[in-house]
């Protein structure tokens, strides 16, 4: 069944191609910009419940939003290669529910899963990686998409026809979702876009434009650490464990002293403990060229046992020149496992990965766009109000 769903939609993407112009095939390997996505809405490889709106549209990717039903899980699922997410909810679907009206409350510590509204049917060239949205990201927010005949979160194969779905678990605050908010994005690849970093980092990109404000080791991925200087009054937010309900909704409405305790050193180290949530910083300043995005990947398992960054796209013109940025120190989403662990000033604990834009976007991260975080230091999600360090004992 699988072969002949497959076999069938291949034979009517060939036919839609043949009617549209062979350019729209992309002449450059990579990650696709905001106007290439917009010629993949307009020849209907990507489709929506609803209208897609214009800020959808990202520098890098698309924001995906949610649909009006939500499904309470047992357990998080993969469909794996034989089966639909049809099929697998009705082994793990606890109860139905309708976010429209007033919306609805995702409880801390439950998994839920979300048909989102737009659908795909790409063609053989193109693939698409999803990730949560920074915002999402900060709340703890775990946000990952699935997709049917799928054996992989957030992957999508080329020529998949299907619809899409959000897997939500709330793990520190209970938040309150509506049909068309954001949690995550995707973005759509052609090709080979990944860069080999010893290229990057020794060829004209880093010479005319440093990559990272601290020179790094030629490793899997630049290596990032995180910034606990002594000489701060404060290094991070630890989430604390019973507090109120978020409205995604509201932006700067939250005070953040109801929700985060601040982190103080206890000399150039904090100790993180099991199941906590933590903000910190990177103790470099990203830069992101037009040319390239980024992604923060996990570093080694062996270093520590703590996971960094939910969150890990990084959009072209990020912290850069063109797009009013002069550098912008990453916001590290840092959760430890299951032993306390000791985190060092400088310690490396993830590392960002460059790849090269298909084409350079219209309009870049932080010019022209509501971008909440270029310039950023450490820094909430845009729910919290700002308060001044005096205030926020």
């Amino acid at each position: 069944m699988i072969g002949f769903l497959v076999g069938q939609h291949t034979a009517q993407l060939d036919l839609d191609l043949g009617e549209v112009d062979r350019k729209s095939r992309l002449e450059h390997d990579g990650v696709l910009a905001s106007q290439q996505i917009a010629q993949l809405i307009s020849n209907k490889f990507i489709t929506s419940d609803s209208p897609l709106a214009e800020d959808q549209t990202q520098p890098a990717s698309l924001d995906l939003r949610l649909g009006r039903a939500a499904y309470r899980l047992r357990a998080s699922f993969l469909t794996g290669r034989e089966q639909c997410v049809k099929d697998r909810l009705a082994e793990f679907e606890m109860h139905r529910f309708d976010l429209t009206d007033a919306g609805a409350v995702l409880e801390k510590g439950c998994v839920y899963l979300v048909p989102l509204q737009e659908s795909l049917a790409l063609p053989d060239y193109i693939t698409a990686v999803a990730n949560a949205k920074s915002s999402t990201g900060r709340l703890d927010l775990l946000t990952r998409m699935i997709t049917d005949y799928g054996v992989e979160f957030d992957r999508v194969p080329a020529r998949y026809h299907g619809a899409l779905f959000a897997e939500i678990y709330p793990r520190s605050f209970s938040v309150k979702v509506r049909p068309g908010m954001r949690l995550n994005q995707i973005r759509f690849y052609k090709g080979r876009s990944r860069h080999i970093l010893y290229d990057v980092m020794r060829g004209p990109l880093h010479r005319n434009t440093p990559l990272l404000t601290v020179n790094p080791k030629l490793l899997d991925g630049m290596p990032v650490s995180v910034d606990l200087d002594p000489g701060r009054s404060f290094v991070g937010y630890r989430a604390k464990p019973h507090t109120g309900i978020i409205d995604l909704d509201k932006i700067g409405h939250y005070d953040p002293r109801d929700y985060w305790k601040k982190v103080h050193l206890e000399k150039d180290w904090i100790v993180l403990d099991p199941g906590t949530f933590y903000i910190l910083a990177s103790r470099e300043a990203v830069c992101i060229p037009p040319e390239y995005v980024a992604e923060m990947a996990p570093y080694q398992a062996m270093v520590g046992e703590f996971r960094v960054h939910y969150a890990g796209f990084f959009d072209p013109g990020f912290g850069h020149h063109a797009a009013g940025g002069q550098g912008a120190r990453g916001v590290l989403e840092v959760r430890c496992h299951e032993a306390p662990f000791v985190l060092e000033h400088g310690q490396t604990v993830g590392r960002l990965v460059y790849e090269r834009m298909s084409e350079v976007p219209e309009r870049l991260y932080g010019s022209e766009m509501k971008s909440n975080y270029q310039g950023q230091g450490l820094k909430l999600s845009k729910h919290f109000k700002t308060v001044t360090g005096e205030e926020f004992k």
